[in-house]
């Protein structure tokens, strides 16, 4: 079976078969017909779940699968989140929302010198309250 990552998470794809052509075609063309929304969405998602899944490698003693789960989550914030602000049209909030993902990535980095979990709880609970207020915007622009 093909393994096919996406924004950090592991989606496992039947390899030469009709459906996992079809799975493959499905997954790209959600990640292409996604709104701007919907991407910070996926991004969101994509480094939560390399957080839970470096949770996982820690409690296994996993150490080099806690490391590349740690550094894909530091990649989505850093190459996603992070780049996504527009520090120009954002402002002051543009500016909190950048400080906020430094300090994520600084806590994911520590987390994983340190094999401590509760660093891991503490960056993934903010990335979710961030990801919550995102949804809760997405949804509001909808309506309007």
């Amino acid at each position: 079976m093909e393994s096919r990552e996406v924004y950090g998470q592991q989606h496992i794809v039947p390899g030469n078969s009709g459906a996992g052509a079809y799975a493959r075609v499905g997954l790209e063309s959600g990640v292409m017909s996604a709104d701007p929304h919907q991407l910070i969405v996926l991004l969101f998602d994509g480094a939560e779940s390399c957080i839970r899944n470096a949770r996982i490698h820690v409690e296994m003693g996993a150490i080099a699968e806690r490391g590349r789960s740690i550094s894909r989550a530091v990649d989505i914030i850093n190459q996603g989140l992070l780049a996504a602000l527009d520090m120009e049209r954002g402002g002051d909030i543009s500016a909190n929302l950048a400080r906020i993902y430094d300090y994520i990535i600084r806590l994911l980095l520590e987390a994983n010198v340190r094999v401590d979990v509760t660093l891991l709880d503490q960056a993934e609970h903010l990335l979710q309250e961030i990801s919550s207020a995102w949804r809760e915007l997405a949804v509001t622009l909808r309506k309007e």
